[in-house]
């Protein structure tokens, strides 16, 4: 990759929750898109993807020194100043703090070289995350699950064609101007035009992830 982060072979962690009480997500669709990107690249056989499903939060230091990832994705509920939504030992809701998952990921920071937030107003999260970690991706505000699976897809993409992350996360941020081009319902509140060319599509900020690099912020 052009991204001398990331080395071969790349392997990526998957973390979902969507604890009872909180909305249904498309988890398994986004999931499942993400292995049809990677599998279907050039370059699959250089990717190992492991999944976690209705993690809880006394499972993601296990499952952090059990896989030893470059890549973690999380997939689920961002509750703004309060954290991110993973599950206690009843499913239930239980937030993790934006400084806890700051002083996780320093644990982990030789080792994870890029985390992905999918989930709703994950800014905050990203921007303490990333000043132990090289590239953070998080969500400004709340998005919808086409666009969340859209960016996903268009970013792994990204990654099986063997571009950097920086590369990845415009396609993906491409895929979601494509995503709402060809959503009238979404179309009509921000394209006046609808034969307006992609590369000339505006999107408002909160419907576009936003990318931290460590140095930056």
């Amino acid at each position: 990759m052009n991204n001398h982060t990331i080395t071969y072979p790349v392997k990526i962690l998957f973390l979902a929750a969507n604890p009872q009480g909180t909305s249904l997500l498309a988890l398994d669709k986004e999931m499942r898109k993400i292995d049809e990107q990677l599998s279907h690249s050039s370059s699959s056989a250089q990717f190992q993807v492991e999944q976690k499903w209705a993690v809880r939060t006394r499972d993601l230091i296990q499952v952090l020194n059990d896989v030893q990832p470059q890549i973690v994705h999380f997939c689920g509920h961002g509750d703004g100043l309060n954290g991110l939504v993973f599950e206690n030992k009843k499913r239930y809701v239980k937030s993790v703090s934006t400084e806890a998952l700051s002083k996780l990921f320093e644990l982990f920071a030789d080792q994870v070289k890029c985390v992905l937030l999918n989930a709703c107003y994950a800014e905050v999260q990203a921007d303490a995350i990333v000043q132990h970690i090289d590239y953070v991706i998080g969500m400004r505000r709340a998005v919808q699950d086409n666009l969340a699976i859209a960016f996903s897809m268009g970013f792994y993409q990204g990654l099986g064609a063997n571009q950097s992350i920086e590369m990845a996360f415009q396609r993906g941020c491409d895929a979601v101007k494509e995503e709402v081009s060809q959503n009238s319902t979404i179309n009509r509140k921000f394209v006046l035009d609808d034969d307006i060319e992609m590369d000339k599509l505006i999107l408002p900020d909160h419907l576009i992830p936003v990318l931290k690099k460590k140095g930056d912020v």
